[in-house]
């Protein structure tokens, strides 16, 4: 990752976490993230269909991403999320990709607090990006996503900014 693209992951950071905004910088990264996504890691994916991330799970799977569930409760990984199977880790569920393929994009519905670990985790796995939700901030994981040179949003949800964004899948 050049300087320019370091300075625009800077950028959207510092606009996620309310500094001086950059919409379209912020705009162009969410893009980029999704659109060249194909397959997604979604830490702390409920099986509760009342829950945000069951509902964000289904739309992005139904617009054709790949989803792996990232849940190591006892009932997620007997019975699945939304017909997936679950995996206790990103670790796990990384290592049941065919040989070649990543985890392009993990979408994070956890506390801050344990945003750290997951970043660390995803920059171990060598996915491609970390996304942490509405309400999520969490510097630290800001910090070892972007020094890794990983994409980095937060404070943000793919299901609310796709249609935003004209994003109908992955590739458009």
């Amino acid at each position: 990752m050049d300087e320019q693209e370091r300075a625009r992951l800077r950028a959207a950071i510092e606009a996620a976490e309310g500094g001086a905004p950059e919409p379209a910088a912020v705009d162009a990264l969410m893009r980029r993230m999704l659109t060249e996504s194909r397959t997604i890691a979604i830490v702390g994916a409920s099986p509760r269909p009342d829950r945000p991330s069951h509902g964000v799970l289904r739309t992005l799977a139904a617009a054709g991403w790949q989803i792996l569930p990232i849940n190591p409760m006892p009932e997620a990984l007997l019975n699945g999320v939304a017909g997936l199977p679950c995996y206790p880790t990103l670790r796990a569920a990384a290592a049941s990709l065919p040989a070649g393929e990543r985890i392009d994009l993990v979408d994070v519905f956890r506390r801050s607090e344990e945003c750290e670990e997951v970043a660390r985790e995803a920059v171990a796995i060598g996915a491609g990006g970390l996304w942490l939700q509405l309400g999520i901030v969490s510097p630290a994981a800001a910090s070892i996503a972007v020094d890794a040179g990983m994409h980095f949003v937060q404070n943000r949800c793919p299901a609310i900014e796709m249609p935003r964004l004209g994003i109908t899948g992955p590739g458009q």
